[in-house]
């Protein structure tokens, strides 16, 4: 395992982190012994950083996963969230944060947290996440209960836009960098130099059209794009190596993205990403890649408010 600094935090994380959304049966029903079975495996073979929320599967994702973690605490760096609870449920009030650190610690069995983020800060007024969000944020961190807070969302340019104006910790991208998205190096890299946040990317295999996994039913890709899944996977059957790992080997291989995370719970799952570490992606196989997903490359779909994804 390799291990890159998160930013001003100083922690030093896995290059790998472990996405816990899918121990909330985000994607399909998962047996709990597997799901921790998972959890196990991964923190045997390095990965220290684990991200969850409240919202993966109604808080059952982070009842699992203070079971699985129960006894691991000093080991691992631990990540949950607050201010999304639902599709459609939003509260980023002052007082709901302060009671949803303590929810959240109570499911995962500890004390403190190593980083609490801004769930979507998309989907709600810039004003709110200035003026309520963000002093609660600073408030945990000045009680013990938060050693550091951070932001998440999927327009990119909002993110960079809202870090500016709160200097956060961290700034968790989805989507955003992958075979098919490229858009996290148009500002958010620059600006984490600049500014010194931790950058950290999840869904390197943009919700399954990048592995042979079965697109869930509410997936927004534009057709044009999740039609290059059987493409991908044909072309790379015939190099003998799996499109998963190709994809999670080019999302980890960014030298300024401190952790990638993956949403995984299956114990084979886990295993093909770990082993991920060790590949090498064809230098053929990548140009060829690239050169078929040009024509659709950066359709990233809008979730949120409109005026936060201009």
């Amino acid at each position: 395992m390799h291990y890159r600094t998160l930013g001003k935090t100083g922690l030093e994380v896995s290059i790998l982190g472990f996405g816990a959304s899918p121990l909330g049966n985000v994607f399909d029903p998962v047996d709990e012994k597997e799901g921790i079975s998972a959890v196990h495996y991964a923190l045997d073979h390095g990965v220290n950083f684990f991200d969850v929320s409240p919202f993966y599967g109604l808080t059952l994702a982070e009842t699992r996963l203070g079971k699985a973690l129960e006894g691991s605490r000093k080991d691992i760096i631990l990540a949950s969230k607050c201010g999304r609870y639902d599709l459609q449920h939003f509260d980023f009030s002052r007082n709901r944060i302060i009671q949803s650190i303590d929810e959240s610690l109570g499911r995962l069995k500890t004390d403190y947290l190593d980083l609490f983020q801004l769930h979507d800060i998309e989907f709600v007024d810039k004003q709110i996440i200035l003026e309520e969000a963000v002093p609660a944020m600073l408030e945990l961190v000045v009680s013990g209960k938060v050693r550091f807070w951070g932001i998440t969302g999927l327009p990119v340019r909002y993110l960079a836009h809202i870090a500016r104006e709160t200097n956060p910790d961290t700034v968790l991208s989805w989507a955003h960098y992958n075979l098919l998205e490229d858009e996290i190096n148009d500002e958010l890299v620059p600006l984490s130099r600049e500014m010194g946040f931790g950058l950290m990317n999840a869904a390197p295999l943009l919700q399954r059209v990048l592995s042979d996994g079965t697109l869930p039913p509410w997936h927004r890709s534009p057709p044009e794009v999740k039609a290059m899944q059987p493409i991908l996977l044909n072309l790379c059957n015939s190099y003998g190596v799996r499109l998963s790992d190709v994809a999670l080997r080019y999302a980890m291989n960014h030298p300024d993205i401190a952790t990638t995370l993956i949403g995984m719970c299956e114990l084979e799952v886990v295993k093909q990403n770990v082993a991920a570490l060790d590949f090498k992606i064809p230098e053929e196989l990548l140009e060829k890649i690239e050169c078929l997903l040009a024509p659709v490359k950066n359709r990233m779909w809008f979730e949120g408010k409109e005026e936060n994804n201009l």
